[in-house]
């Protein structure tokens, strides 16, 4: 469910910009940069030059926007216009790395240029480039160049103050023109261009006329909840922001999730998507409904069809992840080793849904596959058959609400320790084989000393079975804005798992100002940024403790990795980066016409960001609520008894008794 606009003003000023207090060096989302870049080295010597001859309206404000940044190696000359773009771009000025043209009365953003020089050095690109909020008596949109080039559309105001230059990228010769039309040279050159997903500039500008937006079926196996529901959930979100209009529907509406493993036709459900006539179909994390993908070859006939790989099911015969399984190089089977793990497929059918599905996604209709790492998109390669089509996204996370908080203030009010060394750990199901409980547990109780606390979030039936000492349980936690708080309460996340497509819980914590330590495994290889929002280790035995009792006596480091975990995932996983990224990738894949210009976002966009006066309350009801106390007992003399999987003749009662409720609830609405 929605949550209300939450008012962060607390009746102060607020400007049509949208961004209360600013400019002003007090304002509440500018974060104290670390001293030095991650691998110690300066940070980037800045130019800005503002067009002016001193007589503009607003020039007070834009000066004192850029004295608000905090970057004391910005240097911001105002020139009037014949010298500002030439002396500006001058090849013999050793004085900056990166250069900006300002206008006078544009406003840089809170924290732009850290934002702005921070994935420069990251990315080594020619410019980078954020997005531009456009205002009147309001706000009226925002907006970010593509990446085929910035010229403007013919009723566009001017722009270029969103972009940042290197100098080195620039060849050997002064350049003039707008900054727009020099984005747009160095597109046409294959020079490498980067874009981030937060504000970076404010303009008073005409309100752009509206765009004509993509109709889009999101369609999941069963909805919104869990890791992989929220993902979807979320890149819907970012999607109806863009200007597109997104219906969600899951199949657990039609068909039980009991009925998944002998069910693969949705009649009703198709019907509808068909009768909609969608301009596109963003599938999902089916496999809680059904274990094939025929419904999206059926669909995929006549409605393009893009699939994210929330996990890698639709690339095997029946598993998640194949766990160094050397069916898949040679087709799934009846050898498969593990046919009770979830999602369960009786080992008889499993190599006629492998068949099927690639049948699927190397067809004439085949659906685009949309991966959400390095990783993620490589074992696509890997396993899909020849002409699979295979682009990467990110995911959309709302770094308004996962935001850093006052540490000491959030413990106080969650009721932990305030002077303890907090080390946090978090899944949907937090024992759950998959996330390598035994292997964390093993580097948690290395370091359990006096000082040192644990803090579990998510299912987790019997804590005491962890043995750790001072560990802090609260259970699921399904408000967004409540989650934010436990992780930005902690000094350090850590995760033992070594199978994550990406790994959502890295990117919540690092928003947070809470760094991740993690094995170099998979997806997490993009989650965690080494030695910038966390540690990578090698999958050694020992590796993650011993680095794991260097980050605890270590609070130097941890506060620097937390510092530019926020400012890195606020530049590539808010949701207005996943929106850039589906862009690209349907651009890419032949989805949607190539375009240069601009790609637009709604007014509602800014409310997504902690910067904005009035900020997106985040959602609620993202995981199911802790089970009753007999349900959990319950749940323990089980997986004593029969372990973690559920045996063929179980799955099968589970699927008669969901039948039987259904036939029941049916014939009670006909009486």
């Amino acid at each position: 469910m929605k949550r209300p606009l939450d008012d962060l003003t607390d009746g102060a000023r607020r400007p049509p910009h949208g961004i209360a207090d600013w400019p002003g060096s007090g304002h509440h989302s500018v974060i104290e940069r670390p001293a030095t870049l991650p691998d110690g080295r300066p940070w980037p010597r800045l130019r800005i030059v503002t067009v002016s001859d001193g007589s503009e309206a607003g020039l007070a404000d834009t000066l004192a926007s850029v004295l608000a940044q905090g970057y004391p190696e910005a240097r911001h000359d105002v020139l009037p216009a014949r010298a500002a773009e030439a002396e500006a771009f001058a090849p013999s000025d050793g004085s900056s790395d990166h250069v900006m043209i300002l206008p006078a009365g544009d406003l840089l953003a809170p924290g732009a240029l850290v934002a702005l020089a921070l994935e420069a050095v990251l990315t080594d690109a020619a410019a980078v480039a954020g997005l531009r909020v456009r205002y009147g008596s309001g706000v009226t949109g925002l907006d970010v160049p593509s990446l085929r080039g910035a010229a403007p559309d013919a009723d566009a105001a001017p722009s270029g103050g969103e972009i940042l230059f290197a100098r080195a990228h620039l060849g050997g010769t002064a350049l003039s023109g707008p900054p727009a039309a020099l984005w747009t040279r160095l597109a046409a050159s294959g020079a490498r261009l980067a874009r981030i997903g937060r504000p970076v500039l404010l303009q008073r500008a005409p309100e752009p006329p509206p765009g004509r937006g993509l109709s889009i079926v999101s369609l999941t196996g069963t909805g919104r909840r869990g890791g992989a529901g929220i993902a979807q959930r979320r890149l819907g979100e970012a999607l109806e922001l863009a200007g597109h209009r997104v219906a969600p529907i899951a199949l657990t509406d039609e068909s039980p999730a009991a009925a998944a493993e002998w069910t693969d036709a949705f009649p009703r459900t198709e019907a509808a998507i068909r009768d909609a006539a969608p301009d596109l179909v963003i599938a999902g994390n089916l496999h809680g409904a059904t274990r094939s993908l025929d419904i999206l070859g059926r669909l995929g006939t006549s409605i393009p069809i893009a699939l994210v790989l929330h996990d890698l099911f639709p690339l095997t015969g029946r598993c998640a992840y194949p766990k160094g399984c050397t069916r898949l190089a040679v087709g799934c089977d009846a050898a498969c080793p593990t046919p009770d793990e979830y999602p369960q497929l009786r080992r008889g059918r499993i190599a006629g849904h492998h068949a099927g599905k690639r049948a699927i996604l190397g067809g004439a209709n085949r659906p685009l596959l949309l991966a959400n790492s390095e990783w993620t998109a490589a074992r696509a390669r890997d396993y899909a058959p020849e002409g699979a089509r295979v682009g990467q996204i990110a995911l959309a996370f709302p770094t308004g609400i996962f935001a850093p908080g006052d540490r000491r203030a959030l413990r106080r009010r969650l009721g932990l320790p305030t002077d303890d060394v907090l080390v946090m750990f978090s899944a949907v199901i937090v024992d759950a084989p998959d996330k390598g409980v035994a292997d964390l547990v093993a580097a948690l109780r290395r370091v359990a000393r006096p000082g040192i606390g644990f803090v579990a979030i998510g299912r987790l039936d019997d804590p005491d079975r962890l043995g750790l000492p001072n560990l802090h349980a609260p259970g699921p936690i399904a408000e967004e804005a409540e989650l934010a708080a436990w992780y930005g309460a902690c000094d350090l996340h850590v995760t033992a798992s070594r199978l994550e497509t990406l790994g959502q819980t890295p990117i919540e914590a690092g928003l947070c100002g809470t760094p991740t330590l993690a094995y170099r495994a998979t997806g997490l290889t993009t989650a965690v940024i080494d030695g910038v929002s966390g540690r990578l280790v090698p999958e050694e035995p020992g590796a993650l403790a011993a680095a794991l009792e260097e980050l605890v006596g270590d609070a130097d480091t941890r506060q620097r990795l937390g510092a530019f975990a926020r400012i890195a995932f606020e530049n590539r996983f808010s949701h207005a980066a996943a929106a850039m990224s589906l862009d690209e990738a349907l651009v890419r894949a032949g989805l949607l016409p190539p375009r240069g210009g601009r790609l637009r976002f709604a007014p509602a966009m800014l409310a997504r960001f902690a910067m904005a006066a009035e900020r997106h309350g985040g959602e609620g009801g993202t995981v199911d609520a802790p089970s009753p106390r007999f349900v959990r007992r319950l749940r323990r003399v089980k997986h004593a008894v029969l372990g973690r999987n559920l045996p063929f003749w179980m799955r099968r009662s589970l699927y008669f008794a969901a039948r039987m409720r259904g036939a029941l609830r049916r014939a009670g609405a006909g009486a």
